[in-house]
């Protein structure tokens, strides 16, 4: 083993701790290339909100609420409003009275 080798072992071996791509959360990125991040906002079920970097271009994330922990009116109004609405056709009868024939005078031939 050549005395470069032997130094730069020994200085690695002096470093306690590596850092790799993956330790992103608590302090900056550490990579040479940066992937396009976009700031996105999660909504937590219970209102709590807070700020990401997430792959793909959306604004906000919604976590869905655990059924489980609500009560069971809550559980039943949610249910009803997923529900589709059903659509009311309005039929109309219209009541036609209209006699073309003493309109026929105010036409010139």
């Amino acid at each position: 083993m050549s005395a470069t080798n032997l130094k730069i072992m020994l200085n690695i071996a002096r470093c306690g701790r590596f850092f790799s791509s993956k330790s992103a959360a608590i302090t900056k990125i550490h990579r040479n290339i940066y992937p396009q991040h976009y700031l996105t906002k999660i909504i937590q079920p219970d209102g709590s909100s807070f700020t990401i970097r997430f792959n793909d271009p959306r604004m906000i994330i919604r976590l869905p609420l655990d059924m489980n922990l609500i009560t069971e009116e809550e559980r039943k109004r949610r249910i009803e409003a997923r529900r589709p609405k059903q659509k009311v056709k309005i039929v109309e009868e219209l009541d036609d009275s209209f006699d073309r024939t003493k309109y026929l005078k105010y036409f010139k031939k």
